[in-house]
């Protein structure tokens, strides 16, 4: 697609459709490296570039909130090697977009259990989150050593004490006291959720939060993910009829 065609994508996006929250499982870095016989890091540094394009066009389009599945609790599971590269290049990327995210107005933010990961990292998160915590441009969610099922293990410990304290009437839960005790309380529910490399699965992500999620899964591997493919499907979300439940017009 030529720089032509991707202004034109552009300049069909409605502005008044666009999605408030766009989350993204960014998958096949892995998958990538090896068709072209490297090593698994050369895919996770080749998908940080990825990274830097989407979150530079979420923001020029007016994306309000981004998310972007960079490490599941599951990964932990992987070999030490690759984790240790993975937070290298976490801490790389952080100190690298520190500039651009104040020029851009881009405020941080971080959800998973922040406590795991090693010191260096979380005290790049804390710094950059503090420096642009007054950004209101668009707001980037990292989900780092996240899974749906721990958030909602977590929701459940938090509300179940408060239920034994008296503070909250255990007949009067509703859905909305149960988002203000998950991680992304302050965050709207993904509007739009892309998955790449073609994997039809959920991967323990958002699970509560994508209950009327609109799901968009390519086979693009995310290396290869490009500005103009990401500006296709946000085009293709806004033909999309979203009913919630209901019927349709």
């Amino acid at each position: 697609m030529n720089s032509s065609t991707s202004s034109s994508i552009h300049t069909d996006l409605d502005v008044a459709k666009l999605p408030l929250h766009v989350a993204v499982i960014m998958d096949g870095n892995g998958r990538w490296a090896k068709q072209r016989l490297f090593n698994r890091i050369k895919g996770h540094e080749k998908g940080v570039q990825t990274v830097r394009e989407i979150v530079r066009t979420s923001r020029e389009i007016g994306i309000a909130h981004l998310t972007l599945y960079a490490f599941s609790t599951e990964n932990w599971q992987r070999p030490k090697y690759e984790i240790d590269a993975l937070m290298a290049l976490l801490v790389k990327f952080l100190k690298s977009e520190k500039k651009e995210m104040m020029d851009k107005n881009i405020r941080l933010n971080a959800i998973g259990q922040i406590e795991r990961l090693p010191k260096n990292v979380q005290q790049e998160l804390d710094k950059i989150m503090v420096l642009t915590k007054k950004n209101s441009g668009m707001q980037l969610n990292l989900a780092l050593s996240y899974g749906g099922r721990w958030e909602i293990v977590q929701m459940v410990r938090r509300i179940a004490l408060k239920v034994k304290d008296g503070q909250i009437d255990a007949d009067l839960i509703t859905p909305e006291i149960v988002s203000k005790h998950l991680c992304t309380n302050s965050i709207p529910d993904p509007d739009l959720l892309i998955r790449t490399s073609g994997e039809m699965r959920i991967s323990n992500f958002l699970l509560w939060q994508i209950a009327y999620t609109e799901i968009y899964v390519t086979d693009t591997l995310w290396p290869d993910f490009t500005k103009d493919e990401f500006l296709s499907i946000i085009k293709t979300y806004q033909q999309r009829e979203r009913r919630f439940g209901g019927v349709g017009e």
